[in-house]
């Protein structure tokens, strides 16, 4: 196999449309979407509720197809269905932990669970990797044991990462990855995913509804307005220079946050990891 372009987009979306049909209804949840995503990079994909950044992260995993346009992934034209290698190098990690990991299955099973379907590793293999995941994402290795409903949010998320990490992603799609943690452990595991990807080199596609929580961890930024790319740009100019009125009002949306709140989650984003 040829080695891969590293200065050539992963994903490359080009005047993608799709259109939703329920008896007489249509409802058009994307419109003309043209957009390149970077190998090695996090692009925040971010809008309100409606705005279809949800449906283009199904479109990259291939829960949906496009209606119109197509998909490239690495200048291939994706496939409607997707064989396990590409189902394996493009991983997801969902909202809510607790609705994503089976309750009856012990954290353990659910990392072996992602080995066994790709055939990684042997028995004992795979029990030495589930350890090793669990330690790469700040938990101890005995924590395979335990289920779902014995961890906090924020330790249930990081399973949810160890999961999407077994079989050794090259992308990994992040939709709302944060937004059912508190303040505190937001930034912990924000940094935590921005320290997996330049470890493992990967590339992430983080969706999320919340311009403030992308600042520390996107390089770029695309911003979505009723199914409309209405604005994309690196992070820095989306924050301090935004052309489109919409993306103005979403950071002026942003909430302060107090003094002393500020200079804890800096110093949580600044912080050596201890594990």
């Amino acid at each position: 196999m040829s080695a891969v372009d590293q200065t050539a987009p992963v994903f490359d979306v080009r005047n993608v449309s799709k259109t939703f049909v329920s008896g007489e209804h249509r409802v058009k949840a994307l419109e003309s979407v043209s957009l390149k995503v970077m190998r090695g990079q996090c692009l925040a994909v971010v809008g309100e509720s409606g705005s279809g950044k949800s449906t283009l992260a199904n479109l990259l995993l291939g829960i949906h197809q496009p209606t119109t346009g197509d998909l490239y992934l690495d200048g291939n034209l994706l496939p409607g269905h997707r064989t396990l290698p590409l189902r394996r190098m493009i991983q997801l990690v969902q909202q809510n932990p607790l609705s994503s990991l089976n309750p009856r299955r012990t954290v353990g099973a659910s990392l072996r669970l992602a080995l066994d379907v790709h055939d990684i590793g042997d028995r004992q293999g795979r029990k030495e990797r589930v350890g090793a995941l669990l330690e790469e994402v700040g938990l101890p290795a005995d924590f395979a044991s335990r289920y779902p409903a014995a961890l906090s949010g924020g330790q249930r998320q990081r399973v949810a990462v160890a999961r999407a990490l077994a079989c050794e992603p090259e992308i990994v799609v992040l939709d709302e990855p944060t937004s059912a943690l508190d303040v505190l452990v937001q930034a912990r595991v924000l940094r935590m995913l921005d320290e997996l990807r330049r470890r493992r080199d990967l590339t992430y596609v983080f969706i999320t509804h919340d311009l403030g929580v992308v600042r520390n961890i996107a390089d770029r930024v695309a911003v979505f307005e009723k199914g409309r790319l209405v604005e994309e740009s690196d992070t820095e100019t989306i924050f301090t220079n935004p052309a489109n009125p919409y993306t103005r009002r979403l950071i002026s949306a942003i909430p302060i946050v107090s003094d002393e709140e500020e200079t804890l989650r800096r110093s949580l984003m600044e912080e050596t990891n201890d594990g």
